[in-house]
């Protein structure tokens, strides 16, 4: 055999062998199972739709993020036993709900974010004043801290309504009696704080769910918090 033809011959069979390779690799890709993705928490469209952006109020409201809401805490009626009556509005500072009584054993809940001032106050009382965008006056105490906050004190007429104002688009206040306890339940944009404690505030819910709240929730409605 010629030194050609050796040569012929091994440049087939590492032409062939080569070709044999890519079709063994084509192959394999193809039975290769894909690289899974992180799961991503599907949200049903009614959820999308209760927290989706809101542009008939005085300030346009942006949509939640609800990635960063545990479903959990999205508004939802549950069935609820209590013998306080219909109306009365719970706080449970430990599981981060909140409840609106309603009829049949049944409630409207709510997840909530907590800041020191809502674990500081507990007991029984009422919603005593009830404001569509309000005024946010930061206390003295915190002015103290944060010299910054002056001017929103009271004696400057406090911090403007809008969509950054830390009371958000609803506050209801909590009174005992005819005094103030100057806890509030209040809306937010801060989506990340719901079921959490955060490190200011009384009890915050999602903007859209305080609008929500503040229409079920008449003033003079009793509130407990536990």
């Amino acid at each position: 055999m010629s030194q050609q033809i050796r040569l012929s011959r091994r440049k087939f069979m590492a032409t062939s062998a080569s070709f044999a390779g890519l079709t063994l690799s084509g192959c394999a890709t193809a039975v290769v199972p894909p690289v899974k993705k992180p799961a991503v928490p599907l949200v049903s469209m009614s959820y999308r739709k209760m927290y989706g952006p809101i542009h008939d109020e005085r300030f346009p409201i942006p949509g939640v993020d609800l990635s960063k809401v545990d479903s959990k805490f999205y508004r939802r009626e549950v069935n609820y036993s209590t013998s306080e009556p219909v109306g009365t509005v719970i706080v449970n500072t430990k599981t981060f709900y909140l409840y609106v009584v309603q009829e049949n054993g049944t409630a409207m809940r709510y997840g909530v974010g907590l800041g020191r001032a809502g674990f500081e106050w507990s007991g029984r009382g009422r919603i005593g004043w009830k404001q569509e965008w309000p005024k946010w006056t930061p206390p003295r105490e915190m002015i103290a801290r944060l010299p910054e906050l002056e001017k929103y004190s009271a004696a400057n007429g406090g911090m403007p309504p809008g969509i950054d104002n830390p009371l958000g688009a609803r506050a209801l206040y909590i009174f005992q009696g005819k005094r103030d306890t100057l806890y509030r339940l209040h809306g937010t944009v801060e989506d990340f704080s719901i079921g959490r404690a955060v490190s200011s505030g009384c009890v915050r819910l999602l903007n859209q769910d305080v609008i929500d709240l503040y229409g079920r929730v008449a003033t003079g409605s009793k509130i407990m918090v536990v």
